[in-house]
């Protein structure tokens, strides 16, 4: 299996996001925190499932759709070569070549078929085809959602196991924890994309705070109604 790692930030992300709102919605609500596990783990493999379920059948679709059209442009060129070939000049025109320089670049191109295809695809199309595992992308985002997804529930857990009511001392271990997961998890994203790490990890650490204090209102909401 090859590790794609945007898709396991991808996930990471998503996961601390979500489950650590559960967990806000759940403390704002003041229900037990027993309801705060049970719904915790269902949305790491529940909603992880889902989340790398999906992810599996875009990157499908999108492999078959660029497929398609290659098996068409292959088609093109062996039944309407000339109509192809002007098409290659007239991109090459357009990007400044003239003359016999145009002419050149056009018979080296058409000279390789797999050159002229992959040229028609990326110039033509804009489709570059994605040589990514789908299913591998999947499961590099269903472990990333469930690792980072499960940081919230931690402080929650180890409480319960050493006997120690979870009360509100737990929720402020599982906020500072997510919220340092939120600016690792960002700062990581950032090295990725070749961006600030320390911008990426203040904006996606926003982000989730954001969502996280939304659930915690809602929550809180919700428990004022009905009390």
């Amino acid at each position: 299996m090859k590790w794609y790692f945007d898709d396991f930030v991808y996930g990471s992300i998503d996961g601390a996001v979500t489950t650590f709102a559960i967990v806000a919605g759940v403390v704002g609500a003041s229900l037990s925190p027993g309801i705060i596990l049970i719904l915790g783990f269902a949305n790491l493999f529940a909603d992880g499932f889902s989340m790398a379920t999906a992810n599996y059948q875009a990157s499908k679709a999108r492999n078959e759709f660029v497929q398609m059209k290659r098996r068409q442009e292959e088609w093109e060129i062996d039944n309407l070569a000339e109509q192809e070939r002007n098409e290659i000049r007239e991109i090459y025109r357009e990007k400044g070549f003239k003359d016999e320089l145009l002419e050149d670049v056009v018979r080296i191109i058409t000279s390789r078929r797999k050159v002229w295809i992959d040229t028609m695809m990326k110039e033509e199309l804009g489709l570059i085809e994605d040589e990514r595992n789908p299913f591998d992308s999947s499961v590099s985002t269903f472990v990333g959602f469930n690792i980072i997804g499960l940081i919230p529930l931690i402080p929650f857990m180890i409480f319960m196991m050493i006997g120690i009511d979870p009360n509100s001392e737990a929720f402020t271990y599982s906020t500072v924890s997510v919220l340092a997961a939120f600016f690792l998890v960002g700062m990581i994203k950032g090295k990725i994309v070749k961006k600030s790490m320390m911008r990426s990890g203040i904006i996606t650490l926003i982000i989730g705070g954001i969502a996280a204090s939304v659930a915690y209102m809602v929550g809180h909401g919700l428990n004022f109604l009905v009390s």
